[in-house]
């Protein structure tokens, strides 16, 4: 099966061909001839990966899919969340995300410390944090949704040479004192976030009478 998939990021559709396995054949906008940056102006990441999947759809009419994942950190009130590609820039800068992410979490830490010597009662800082993932899906004009979601921490330091994103500042439950980037592909495919929203959609369209 045919399935146009909204992503240039290599690793992304690295990882959803992996995950999908045989009788799925990912297809990129560009090879579609849709060479422009598809817009994601919504407020939620259903809404991005509803409008991305809906963009591919005008143009090409064929089945088609878009994620969006977003990485909630307790300590910052969810941020980065819908922001979690520019959350450093327009440029989508992993490592300068990264590097902002940690930053902001050190400052918060500093400051908690710093209450507590003073003889505040504070909180110690959480650094619980959850990558999020909507897919949404469409064929003959219809849309579907699937989600999945990945618990962790962040770590204090970046870890690992594997993965894209955040994966070497994120600490999944699974894989204690590991972050994603540590772990192997496979191991990460059967735990992540976007792992569990693909095989959902995977096991509807096998189900589907096509």
């Amino acid at each position: 099966m045919k399935i146009v998939f909204a992503t240039g990021n290599s690793g992304k559709l690295r990882e959803a061909s992996e995950i999908l396995g045989g009788g799925f054949e990912l297809v990129t906008p560009a090879e579609m001839g849709i060479n422009e940056e598809i817009p994601e102006t919504g407020s939620t990441l259903k809404a991005n990966s509803r409008q991305k999947a809906e963009y591919l759809w005008d143009r090409c009419g064929c089945i088609c899919f878009a994620d969006d994942t977003g990485l909630e950190v307790d300590a910052l009130g969810g941020a980065p969340g819908v922001h979690t590609a520019r959350y450093a820039g327009e440029d989508k800068d992993f490592n300068k995300n990264m590097d902002k992410l940690l930053h902001e979490l050190s400052v918060i830490e500093t400051e908690v410390r710093m209450a507590s010597k003073l003889g505040l009662s504070m909180k110690k800082v959480s650094r619980r944090a959850r990558f999020r993932s909507v897919v949404t899906l469409i064929i003959d004009g219809e849309k579907h949704y699937f989600d999945g979601t990945l618990e962790g921490e962040i770590a204090r330091h970046k870890s690992g040479n594997g993965g894209f994103g955040y994966d070497p500042v994120f600490l999944p439950d699974e894989f204690p004192g590991q972050t994603l980037a540590d772990i192997t592909e496979e191991q990460k495919n059967g735990i992540s976030h976007r792992g569990k929203a693909l095989r959902a959609m995977a096991e509807y369209l096998k189900g589907r009478d096509m």
